[in-house]
């Protein structure tokens, strides 16, 4: 009998972190594989369904990064330490993090878009050895804003991080500006050789791959996550459809040969 994909399992709450006052990260049991840059259909009963990426890989359970911004979201957050979220997947092709390896890596992204690739920076500095160099430049709106505090704090000791805000609001502590400022700054050995991941808000998107290849890397070492579009996850609502690509299955991550194209 073949398995409905539609049909969702149920998933126990095993921890809750709070970020910012309606950004909080959701550790839920889970056994399988999962990669980052994947992501997972949460809903509840009655209130409906949300696509949410997967930002973090642990033993036998799997992070969700969730912004309050609506009714499913809204009545996630009502959900505490032992109880439970119906969830199906993972979908999506996610980042495979052997086409990083033994290279320069530069991960740029922008807000919520350090979710999906917290995975990929998380494997590095804990195997930093695997890789010529890691620099993440991540960016916020404010200080106040800014999501896995705890992390960059652990990842600085073994990776270059370029944390910054649009608005320090006086706070000298913390680098001020786009992310696009600092992608001229990059030192790197072969910038031909070099690998980046970006992901963020689709005009943030577009200026930082831009920035990338003015400072001389190649499209077909490049990678970009459409996590925005993702909707059913199975490629039959039609909502993700951009020409012929499907971004719930051929997607979200897309080698930016391919990503360049996919005009929304």
């Amino acid at each position: 009998m073949s398995k409905n994909e539609y049909v969702p399992f149920l998933s126990e709450i095993k921890e809750v972190i709070k970020h910012t006052n309606i950004e909080y990260t959701f550790r839920m049991s889970y056994d399988g594989v999962v990669k980052p840059g994947q992501f997972f259909e949460v809903s509840i009963p009655k209130y409906g369904e949300a696509p949410i990426s997967v930002s973090g890989v642990g033993e036998n359970t799997v992070d969700l990064t969730i912004r309050r911004v609506g009714k499913v979201t809204n009545e996630v957050f009502e959900r505490y330490v032992g109880d439970k979220l119906f969830l199906r997947g993972p979908y999506g092709n996610g980042f495979d993090v052997e086409n990083y390896k033994d290279k320069e890596i530069v991960i740029v992204a922008g807000g919520t878009g350090v979710s999906p690739v917290r995975g990929v920076v998380e494997y590095f500095a804990k195997n930093s050895k695997e890789a010529k160099s890691v620099t993440l430049i991540a960016g916020f709106k404010t200080p106040k804003d800014i999501l896995f505090s705890e992390d960059f704090k652990e990842w600085k000791n073994n990776i270059n991080i370029i944390l910054t805000v649009d608005s320090a609001e006086g706070d000298s502590n913390f680098k001020e500006g786009l992310v696009t400022k600092y992608i001229p700054e990059l030192k790197l050995q072969n910038v031909k050789e070099a690998s980046a991941i970006v992901v963020g808000p689709p005009a943030m998107m577009r200026f930082s791959t831009q920035g990338l290849l003015d400072v001389g890397f190649k499209e077909e070492n490049m990678w970009i996550s459409q996590e925005r579009k993702m909707c059913c996850g199975i490629g039959k609502c039609g909502h993700c459809k951009i020409d012929d690509v499907y971004v719930c299955l051929d997607g979200p991550v897309f080698n930016f040969t391919k990503g360049k194209n996919l005009i929304d």
